[in-house]
């Protein structure tokens, strides 16, 4: 079979034996069988001069910038077409300004949230304020797939217009956004609610792992010696996964309840772990410690 599509966008076929199947242009008569692949059962050939004089004033030109998901490019084309047909090769045009906004949201409404070039700060704010709209909903945007591809007017567009590529946003930009989106909260209350560090009671100020179930808190024990409450966020509404790791930072136990490990698993994760650790603090009773980021001293 030798497939055509007609003005109308609908794709047709003819029989590879048919005289005209040779043909580059057709005037389909009559067609039978379903809209997408539809059977030409009567049809002339047309010469593309005669086309092009013969519907004139149907055809128009055409200038199009869109963006390649394999390159991340946007690329302007220019190209005459009757209707759904293409009547001649695209060529490779001088973008306009005004082109790249709607050809870049455009693209991430057809290729979804993930074509942006999102950073491991823009991520961890997308988390931050994901848990804020599920804890606390409205002023707090919804930054789902779904939301942010909803209001990409609102939060991606003013940081596009400079950018032929979305790879050429700067740095920062999805981050401002995001900000832009939540209405440009003060940092403190939004460090409050939800803080990137964990003010630990050995001193150390430790890292918050914003995932999409949990919040983790990666830490060795001996810097929360003395603490007889679990940690939380967001006014206390959210408890924080707490992962013990050892010395050599592999993972000891996992709680949401701090205060009864100490009283309870402590026991056995001390008798197995002072003798591989020597150098560390292992007391039998943790919540009279005194939290600690160091190593016991050299002996003089």
């Amino acid at each position: 079979m030798v497939r055509y599509r007609l003005a109308n966008g609908r794709g047709a076929e003819l029989e590879a034996t048919e005289t005209l199947a040779n043909q580059d242009y057709l005037v389909v008569v009559d067609m039978v069988g379903r809209a997408g692949a539809a059977r030409i059962m009567s049809a002339a050939a047309i010469e593309k001069s005669d086309l092009l004089s013969k519907f004139s004033k149907k055809i128009q030109p055409v200038r199009e910038t869109k963006f390649d998901p394999a390159t991340g490019n946007l690329t302007s084309k220019q190209f005459t077409q009757l209707g759904a047909l293409v009547l001649d090769k695209p060529q490779n045009i001088k973008m306009l300004p005004e082109d790249i906004v709607p050809a870049l949201l455009d693209a991430v409404s057809q290729h979804g949230i993930d074509i942006l070039p999102w950073r491991s700060a823009d991520k961890e704010l997308r988390q931050r304020l994901a848990l804020l709209h599920r804890e606390l909903g409205a002023p707090w945007p919804d930054v789902s797939d779904d939301g942010l591809t909803v209001r990409r007017d609102d939060w991606l567009a003013p940081f596009l217009s400079n950018a032929t590529s979305l790879s050429r946003l700067a740095d920062g930009s999805l981050s401002d956004g995001l900000m832009l989106l939540a209405g440009h909260p003060p940092a403190k209350e939004l460090n409050r609610l939800v803080p990137t560090h964990f003010a630990a009671p050995s001193g150390s100020n430790l890292k918050l792992d914003y995932g999409p179930q949990s919040v983790v808190l990666s830490v060795r024990p001996q810097e929360l010696f003395g603490l007889d409450r679990h940690p939380t966020i967001l006014d206390g509404r959210i408890e924080i996964e707490v992962e013990l790791v050892s010395p050599a930072g592999r993972p000891i136990q996992i709680t949401r309840d701090l205060p009864g490990f100490w009283r309870g698993s402590w026991r056995d994760v001390r008798a197995d772990l002072r003798g591989r650790y020597p150098k560390h603090p292992w007391p039998e009773d943790a919540l009279s410690a005194t939290a600690t980021h160091r190593a016991k001293p050299r002996k003089q």
